[in-house]
């Protein structure tokens, strides 16, 4: 059945069932529209007949109007750059199938040193103290409610572990536990255990895949939609993996720093050249860190959106900046198929998204120098097009720090991501204008 034409205006937010007692929360912004939603139909017509895709044909519709949450998860794995959109049906196939295989060895992996991973379980409590010393046995959880062991379990240390990394992940799966029941709880697909479940694994399978990065609060976050949009649990850990690879950065914390500072730095590099009275203000207010804004780069927006809102925000982000070489460089010397070799012969800028190809452009007209503004992702324009949008609140009402927060706090919910995305883009020709202008000088 298609559902554009028999409802042209249907929500987004009604393809992801909403918990009775929550029925009166934010509500979606965007609605699915005819001739500007990229539909199945439309995907599937993008298409060669070996499998091929026409990305350019994809990407402006996106933009315009999101992506039917009926196709939603493959085109994801598109834009993020699990596969080369230039390859086959085969190709994908035969790379999807060695994925899930890497998943499954890695998994067991994590099974072999905790057995409650995988076993439609998951936990709350710590299971091991800082100097390796077991809290709980795992064998003897399984056989009861893992989110509240017995007291003589927690008494009890049955053994030490030795090994460091694996002492630093066992130290986070409680913690990854604990998210995992707060993340997206007025969804009724988080009502069933064994999602609860899926989620913590992957995200447990992750911390142990990514060592440098582990577990860091929000992950979750970014890492449940996949498990809703794609059924193959392997497939959901390789989407958010992807996800990740634009975003650890983010959770990297070395000393006293964390890495999103550098984001947050970036953006008040961009407010000062876009909105200097704002940033003045900040300044005087003592929020020249933009630290109220950690939470939106953090979590790309999850927490300033409905659910669907801010689905169709995060494929408008991917959409711009769709960058036709991320298969290529996240595959590295392990890809020499047919479709590396297509992909590098076939790059015209229409396969770039439109931000990416504001940022080509401008490198070939900027002298050489300081580092280019391509590194910058499009999520700082983001935050800066709502700080731009609530410029005048901010000005008139903010006398502290404190009322900052809660103005952009009190916008959760009411937030337009179509319009934040539009704004981000006319913030970004200025700022590259003004680099421009600056390296000319």
């Amino acid at each position: 059945m298609n559902l554009l034409r028999r409802d042209p205006g249907l929500p987004t937010d009604s393809f992801y069932e909403v918990r009775a007692e929550f029925s009166d929360g934010p509500k979606t912004n965007f609605r699915i529209k005819a001739g500007r939603t990229l539909s199945e139909k439309r995907w599937r017509a993008s298409f060669t007949d070996e499998g091929s895709l026409d990305i350019g044909r994809c990407l402006s519709r996106i933009y315009r109007g999101g992506i039917h949450p009926s196709i939603r998860g493959e085109v994801w794995e598109i834009l993020l750059g699990c596969y080369d959109h230039n390859s086959t049906f085969e190709e994908r196939e035969q790379i999807r199938q060695r994925r899930r295989e890497q998943y499954a060895e890695i998994k067991e992996s994590c099974r072999q040193m905790f057995p409650i991973v995988g076993s439609g379980k998951f936990i709350t409590a710590r299971v091991i103290t800082a100097n390796g010393d077991l809290i709980h046995n795992p064998i003897e959880l399984l056989g009861t409610n893992p989110e509240k062991p017995s007291t003589t379990q927690s008494q009890e240390n049955v053994s030490r572990e030795q090994d460091k990394e694996i002492i630093q992940w066992k130290l986070a799966l409680h913690q990854i536990g604990l998210d995992v029941i707060r993340t997206d709880r007025t969804l009724m697909f988080y009502e069933k255990q064994e999602n609860l479940a899926k989620l913590w694994d992957i995200l447990a399978v992750y911390a142990w895949f990514d060592k440098d990065v582990g577990y860091g609060q929000g992950m979750s976050d970014l890492c449940s939609p996949m498990i809703m949009l794609l059924e193959d649990e392997a497939d959901a850990f390789w989407c958010f993996e992807r996800l990740m690879r634009r975003l650890r950065g983010n959770f990297r914390c070395t000393g006293n720093s964390v890495g999103v500072e550098t984001q947050l730095d970036n953006l008040a590099t961009v407010t000062q050249v876009v909105d200097p009275k704002l940033h003045r203000h900040l300044e005087d207010l003592g929020g020249g860190g933009y630290l109220f804004a950690f939470r939106m780069l953090m979590v790309l927006f999850r927490r300033e959106l409905s659910f669907g809102d801010s689905l169709y925000m995060w494929e408008m982000m991917w959409a711009l900046e769709y960058n036709p070489e991320l298969f290529s460089l996240y595959e590295g010397a392990e890809s020499h198929n047919k479709s590396d070799s297509l992909s590098l012969r076939r790059k015209s800028i229409r396969q770039y998204g439109k931000y990416e190809r504001e940022n080509r452009r401008n490198r070939a007209r900027v002298k050489p120098g300081p580092e280019p503004v391509a590194s910058l992702p499009i999520a700082v324009f983001l935050v800066a097009s709502v700080l731009k949008d609530m410029s005048d609140k901010l000005l008139t009402e903010a006398r502290g720090l404190d009322d900052v927060v809660k103005i952009l706090n009190d916008m959760s919910g009411n937030m337009d991501a179509k319009k934040t995305c539009t704004g981000a883009m006319k913030i970004h020709k200025k700022y590259l204008r003004r680099q421009r202008r600056h390296s000319i000088m």
